[in-house]
């Protein structure tokens, strides 16, 4: 009898085993433990005492102040365990300076890929294990998720947009500021809309390459090299085509908005968030509170513009006037808004500052008055809902073992979170 090649290394391999097995049920599922000098309970906005945290796998399977049998404990017991954060505006693929608007010419897909990558580590590993990304070029940032949720690489959860969506000339039109030659005429494939059709086409064209939810840019922008910097940019009708069909599809829409009026339009037709919202109004807090939107401040992005649009050279000259004056208000919106009640998930647009440095945004929410505990929650509890994830933003018994710990309590002083001493991800630790 002839015996196949896989037989014989199949009969091979079980001949090497013992004929019982003696693994116990904590050698099957990799088992940790973690000791918490103190543990923050986003969800009631407590600061707890000393607990252990068991993780199995990449799963939280138990939370208790009793200490376990297990002798092989992870020592945080002078540190504060809390979730990992969540960053809900970064852009990956890039960070502004001098040389950003040349790179659209000179770089190439996979010098952004790389690019994106070492960003999400330095991202990942400041304590930030979930990001949401709203606008790259090449769709990079849906391929470094890919790359993610496959083991191939490392690096934090990713939401991704892919292209965002802009009108003919407005703000992410990618053909801005070139010359004739090159400007050619986009239109939904490279995510430029002018009619409803071309709207309803824009989201399939995003939903076929992946993404997980769709940006719009609803106003003029800072750093787009176009004048106006807060003007609406699409109609009622477009924005609306733009929502009903994303909602179709599962996902939701995110808008890039500077002026009030932009913002009513977005906010009317279904828009889940407002990212930045400069010039928001009480009209608008009212109608973002009646619809329930999201408001994704960004403070740290205004204050980069600002410091930057006063170095010759940094900005093109069309972007300085908008620099000098979106950038300073944002803080003061923001601070508005936290008073009125409108609800607040935390952003930075790292991409424009640098990518790392995104607790440097909670400084400047309590500075404007949020207190630190609502803070953190903003980027833990308040993100989740806004993603629709209810396996992140707690440390709680079958919630995703997404922990971090810091020396100390953040919630007596906000800036010891740009210090993060300890970061877990899906039960894998990348910082000890």
């Amino acid at each position: 009898m002839k015996i196949s090649k896989t037989a014989l290394a199949l009969a091979t391999l079980i001949a090497g085993l013992p004929l019982t097995s003696s693994f116990a049920a904590d050698d099957v599922a990799k088992v940790q433990w973690l000791h918490c000098g103190n543990l923050i309970d986003t969800q009631e906005g407590e600061v707890l005492g000393q607990h252990y945290i068991k993780v199995s796998d990449n799963k939280i399977t138990e939370v208790t102040t009793d200490k376990p049998a297990s002798t092989s404990l992870i020592d945080l017991s002078d540190k504060t365990c809390l979730p990992g954060l969540m960053d809900m505006h970064v852009h990956l693929d890039g960070e502004m300076s001098p040389t950003a608007y040349v790179e659209g010419f000179t770089l190439n897909p996979a010098d952004l890929a790389y690019r994106a990558h070492e960003y999400g580590m330095r991202t990942l590993l400041a304590g930030f294990t979930t990001v949401r990304n709203p606008g790259d070029s090449y769709n990079v940032t849906i391929s470094l998720r890919n790359a993610i949720n496959q083991g191939w690489v490392d690096g934090p959860r990713i939401y991704s947009a892919g292209k965002s969506l802009a009108s003919t000339g407005g703000h992410a039109d990618p053909t801005n500021g070139v010359n004739a030659d090159l400007m050619g005429n986009p239109g939904p494939k490279q995510g430029v809309v002018n009619s409803v059709d071309d709207a309803k086409k824009a989201v399939r064209q995003r939903y076929k390459e992946g993404a997980d939810f769709i940006k719009v840019t609803a106003t003029g922008g800072v750093l787009s090299l176009a004048k106006s910097g807060q003007n609406p940019q699409f109609t009622i009708a477009e924005l609306k085509a733009i929502i009903d069909t994303a909602n179709d599809y599962g996902m939701h829409v995110a808008a890039h908005a500077h002026g009030k009026e932009g913002m009513l339009r977005a906010i009317e037709a279904g828009i889940t968030s407002i990212e930045h919202g400069t010039y928001m109004d009480k009209e608008v807090m009212r109608a973002m509170k009646k619809h329930g939107t999201y408001y994704v401040p960004t403070v740290i992005a205004g204050k980069f513009v600002a410091e930057k649009a006063e170095i010759d050279g940094f900005f093109p000259e069309i972007v300085r006037p908008k620099a000098r004056a979106v950038g300073p208000q944002i803080q003061n919106t923001f601070a508005e808004a936290y008073d009125y009640g409108v609800k607040i998930a935390f952003g930075t647009d790292s991409g424009v500052s640098a990518h790392g440095d995104n607790a440097k945004e909670f400084v400047y929410m309590v500075e404007a008055g949020m207190p630190a505990m609502a803070a953190i929650q903003s980027a833990t509890v308040t993100s989740a809902e806004l993603l629709g994830n209810d396996q992140i933003g707690v440390i709680a018994e079958g919630k995703l073992a997404d922990i971090i710990a810091v020396d100390g309590n953040p919630v007596e002083d906000i800036t010891l979170l740009q210090n993060i001493e300890f970061v877990m991800k899906d039960g894998k630790i990348y910082k000890k």
